[in-house]
């Protein structure tokens, strides 16, 4: 590593910077735990304190398509909750995509499940997950690949991806 890092400097600022960068995502990844995981983040205009309490990543075979499914048991709040991620490969350009849906019967209803939701995934991954209210009252959660690789800094979750992705990849 110090021989990548001397040969980056070498080349100039810049190089040795992303270098580093790289060097440290690859040391991150499987290098924290979900278990008392706890971060302020701010979601729907509100800042929420999130605190994970376990989660785990086990793979699915649907219909001879295999799925991840990330659970991750979180109290933001205040509010204790079990969620689901499930991914899979998808469109035309075949990319990783996870789906959540908020619940209706979650203490404030669908809204405030999907703004609790949103700032779990916020806090674990850093990226925003995108929210899509449809037109029959659901309200999607949906992460993408840079969700993905935030969650992999997770022991729990770590081999588990990288076993699907491996797996699964078509790209």
């Amino acid at each position: 590593m110090k021989c990548i890092l001397q040969r980056a400097k070498e080349e100039g600022e810049e190089v040795y910077e992303k270098a580093k960068e790289i060097i440290d995502e690859g040391k991150a990844r499987g290098s924290l735990t979900l278990k008392g995981f706890e971060k302020e983040v701010e979601a729907g205009g509100r800042r929420h304190v999130v605190k994970v309490i376990d989660g785990e990543a086990v793979e699915e075979d649907r219909d001879g398509r295999k799925l991840l499914r990330i659970r991750i048991t979180a109290e933001v709040d205040g509010v204790r909750r079990d969620f689901t991620i499930t991914y899979g490969w998808y469109g035309d350009d075949n990319e990783a995509r996870g789906f959540a849906y908020a619940r209706a019967d979650a203490p404030g209803g669908r809204e405030a499940d999907a703004e609790r939701l949103a700032a779990a995934i916020e806090a674990l991954t850093g990226v925003k997950p995108k929210v899509y209210r449809k037109s029959d009252g659901d309200i999607e959660i949906v992460c993408g690949k840079t969700h993905l690789e935030g969650f992999m800094r997770y022991t729990e979750l770590a081999d588990a991806i990288k076993k699907w992705l491996e797996e699964t990849s078509r790209q």
